[in-house]
């Protein structure tokens, strides 16, 4: 995606600074588009958007963040910009999102949740 094109997304987006409100938002989003509240970091960011027609989201944190997630063995960094497009169940064209899969980092391009009663 083109910066302009990410610049329009963000033109028509409500946009929240501070990291107590982006933290709120940022749990309220999940919740709407029913993904687990543990999937994003949300310590230290400082900026968080939202187009609700485009579903377009993204996060700015002070820094990059590397996180181990012990319930299915991974190890995720989020680079200091965050971007998706989202829908229900799903976060989609993501951006600044990697895991470690032996010893490479690999690009997260999608996440969904196939089985929302699984937790």
């Amino acid at each position: 995606m083109t910066t302009e094109q990410i610049e329009q997304h963000m033109n028509d987006a409500e946009i929240y600074v501070g990291e107590e409100v982006c933290k709120q938002k940022t749990l309220l989003l999940l919740d709407e588009i029913l993904l687990p509240r543990g999937l994003l970091p949300l310590e230290d960011i400082i900026e968080m958007g939202y187009n609700r027609i485009t579903g377009f989201v993204w996060l700015k944190q002070r820094q990059k963040k590397v996180h181990r997630f012990d319930a299915i063995g991974r190890t995720v960094s989020y680079e200091t910009v965050v971007t998706a497009f989202v829908d229900e169940h799903r976060m989609r064209r993501v951006t600044g999102v990697k895991t470690k899969e032996l010893f490479i980092w690999v690009t997260i391009s999608e996440i969904f949740v196939d089985d929302p009663s699984s937790g």
